[in-house]
């Protein structure tokens, strides 16, 4: 068995059931009517106070002793067999389950894990719980300052590794990325207490970002809720480091996709091995801060409206509208990841059967191999196009609701011109990227 598609996600596609300008005017005309009728029928927020319905019973079974420790055992389990085949697995990536394990069931698994069942990562999460075998009456404070810039610091790191570094999805470099990441976050957590992990583990930061989009999320009693998933995602910390994850986590999947581009490859083909790595790293680099630097500046030329007291964060004015970012980054990250994680994901349950390389036949699988034939090229299409759509609406919509907070009824709909400007061109260029080839 060998691995036919990247690691770092999926080609583009020039075979749409319809042509590419019609995709992304529809596309890009639905966003702004959306908007429109928003501004004309919803001039209250409807998502900030929301409580949603407590499920007693669910969270009693979630909270009892026994499913914490059954979660921390699968958690701690599965790193250990992650780490176990990354360092004593085959040296190809197409014979070690490890590459993909990090890149599909983690990576691309947070998200479904994270939609259906809300913040469950931090259950199981294997590092917040070494990081408590070693439990202490005192912990350092951690800076108010840096807030959620470690967990952006360590994002950028594993992207760069994902899309900039040719020999990414080599079992030795898995290897020693995660025993490095475990390093560093286990020791930050004995050092700064549990708290460390919500703000500095990339990973579970990145879950919880997800999770607010959930139907199901924690109240004031930390009781589990059944909840309007609009109303979760209007409670994103307003922090500093936020903005820059939901930039980070954009462009770099913008870039993903740009770098899928035949005119890219034709480019960076001939690239020697140093030069790949600067041109990718510049490339990864560049994307992000086109990416943050339209929304920063959409943003804030709302603020040519009087803002209502009281109603901004740390981080101003994009901190407040942030969360309309995560629907986008989701709707993106489904549409570059769809038939990526159906396909490559295989692979990985595949090489499970034989994780160490040792002939072994563990879920009697035999000869079998990937079906590339389960999945349409139309049903493919529709499913990039529907997630880029979709996870625009709904940021027009947090947004908005965000904006009815922030501004009186008079200055409304002027005050997001700006950011409804930044969204038609978001999803415009999100439907160009994982089409165009």
């Amino acid at each position: 068995m060998v691995l036919l598609v990247p690691l770092h996600g999926i080609g583009g596609r020039g075979d749409l059931p319809v042509p590419l300008w019609l995709a992304v005017y529809s596309a890009a005309a639905a966003v702004a009517v959306s908007f429109f009728a928003l501004a004309a029928f919803w001039s209250k927020p409807r998502f900030e106070r929301t409580t949603g319905t407590p499920l007693r019973w669910l969270t009693n079974v979630v909270d009892a002793q026994p499913t914490r420790w059954l979660l921390k055992a699968i958690g701690c389990t599965a790193l250990a067999l992650l780490l176990g085949a990354a360092w004593f697995g085959s040296s190809s990536p197409g014979l070690n389950p490890a590459p993909t394990w990090l890149y599909v069931w983690i990576w691309v698994g947070i998200i479904p894990l994270s939609l259906v069942f809300g913040p469950v990562w931090r259950l199981a999460n294997p590092l917040r719980t070494l990081a408590g075998l070693l439990p202490r009456t005192t912990y350092r404070d951690l800076p108010t300052r840096i807030a959620y810039w470690p967990a952006v610091a360590g994002l950028l790191g594993f992207l760069w590794l994902e899309l900039a570094y040719p020999e990414g999805s080599q079992p030795l470099v898995v290897a020693i990325f995660l025993t490095v990441y475990a390093t560093v976050n286990v020791a930050a957590g004995i050092i700064y207490g549990p708290r460390w992990f919500a703000t500095g583990d990339s990973f579970e930061v990145y879950a919880e970002v997800l999770a607010k989009l959930s139907p199901l999320g924690r109240d004031e009693q930390h009781r589990l809720v059944l909840r309007n998933p609009l109303a979760g995602l209007a409670t994103i910390p307003q922090e500093r480091g936020m903005v820059g994850l939901l930039c980070l986590l954009l462009g770099s999947t913008a870039f993903d996709g740009i770098s899928r581009w035949s005119a890219w490859t034709n480019l960076t083909g001939e690239l020697g091995r140093t030069a790949h790595i600067l041109v990718y790293t510049l490339g990864l680099l560049v994307a992000v801060a086109v990416v943050a630097t339209l929304f920063l500046l959409a943003a804030r030329a709302t603020g040519s409206a009087r803002i209502r007291p009281g109603g901004l964060g740390y981080a101003g004015l994009p901190g407040a509208f942030v969360h309309s970012l995560v629907p986008i980054a989701i709707g993106y990250a489904v549409a570059h990841y769809f038939s990526f994680a159906m396909f490559q994901g295989q692979e990985g349950l595949l090489l499970a059967t034989d994780p160490f390389g040792r002939g072994w036949d563990l879920l009697g699988v035999g000869d079998a191999r990937i079906d590339y034939a389960f999945l349409g090229t139309g049903l493919i299409a529709a499913v990039q196009i529907g997630a880029i759509v979709l996870g625009h609406v709904l940021g027009v919509v947090s947004a908005h609701d965000r904006a009815t907070q922030l501004f009186r009824r008079r200055q409304l709909r002027r005050a997001q011109y700006p950011m409804l400007a930044a969204m038609v061109a978001f999803t415009a260029g999100g439907i160009a990227l994982v089409t165009a080839s």
